[in-house]
């Protein structure tokens, strides 16, 4: 099976169907990821060649999911650029009640850490955690993590929410299940306008901006718009550069901290 590739003709048809589901734009260099990636699909349907498993995928709605789960990048840790963590506290202390988004959520990690910080500082709060990858929302949900990811968490949040499994459980950690019940993890594309979501006061859109072309970037920062209440904050990753003066509704607050006027 591993001596499959990975044709020119199909690859160019695997990024038209990504670009055209999620707005991710996959360049020549990323061929050899995308087919060590899919070849776990290939396996799944006995099949020995990329083209008839892109058929699959065109007539599947399930299997078009599994694709965007093997193809969509997923890389996160807890408290990820602190300063967007100590911006978040100052305005929990100074707030009643927050509702927060973690757009692209992956695996979890960021919105629990959200829900640590609004937990410690407001009775009041929920966020809402989304990404296109259903495969990591499961483990999301769970809570769930290997316990390595514990120094990335403050000590003040690691003794308050955080338990350290045992036995079978040895070498896991457990978000607290107080967090998870005000923490809600759906499946969501980012390319399409979300009025079920309603709105809200902070929306983490960090660390994804990257991988889209100019393009795509406005079409998703307009559609994230739509769900930021006016005095709310968008948050994006420090290296998620876009030109936020193209948003009359944008002022600059700090660095990667924008708030609707």
């Amino acid at each position: 099976m591993f001596n499959i590739s990975l044709k020119n003709s199909e690859f160019a048809i695997i990024k038209k169907l990504v670009f055209n589901e999620i707005g991710i734009t996959l360049n020549d260099s990323k061929k050899d990821m995308v087919q060590t990636r899919l070849f776990k699909r290939l396996n799944y349907y006995q099949i020995k060649d990329f083209s008839h498993y892109l058929k699959i995928v065109q007539l599947s709605k399930f299997e078009k999911s599994q694709f965007l789960n093997q193809i969509s990048t997923n890389e996160t840790y807890f408290f990820r650029e602190t300063a967007h963590f100590e911006f978040l506290e100052q305005l929990a202390k100074n707030s009643k009640s927050l509702r927060v988004w973690s757009a692209a959520a992956s695996f979890g990690a960021e919105a629990y850490s959200i829900s640590m910080v609004l937990d410690s500082n407001l009775f009041n709060w929920e966020v809402v955690g989304t990404d296109i990858n259903t495969h990591v929302l499961d483990i999301a949900r769970l809570g769930l993590y290997q316990v390595a990811l514990l120094e990335k968490i403050p000590k003040k949040y690691q003794e308050k929410y955080c338990l350290v499994g045992r036995n079978q459980y040895e070498g896991k950690m457990l978000v607290d299940r107080k967090l998870q019940f005000q923490t809600n993890f759906l499946e969501n594309n980012l390319m399409s306008k979300n009025n079920e979501l309603g709105k809200f006061d902070v929306i983490f859109l960090r660390n994804v901006l990257i991988y889209f072309t100019e393009e795509t970037k406005i079409k998703v920062i307009k559609n994230i718009l739509h769900n930021l209440k006016k005095g709310g904050y968008l948050i994006v990753g420090m290296t998620d550069y876009f030109h936020h003066e193209e948003f009359n509704a944008l002022e600059y607050v700090k660095d990667s901290i924008y708030k609707k006027v």
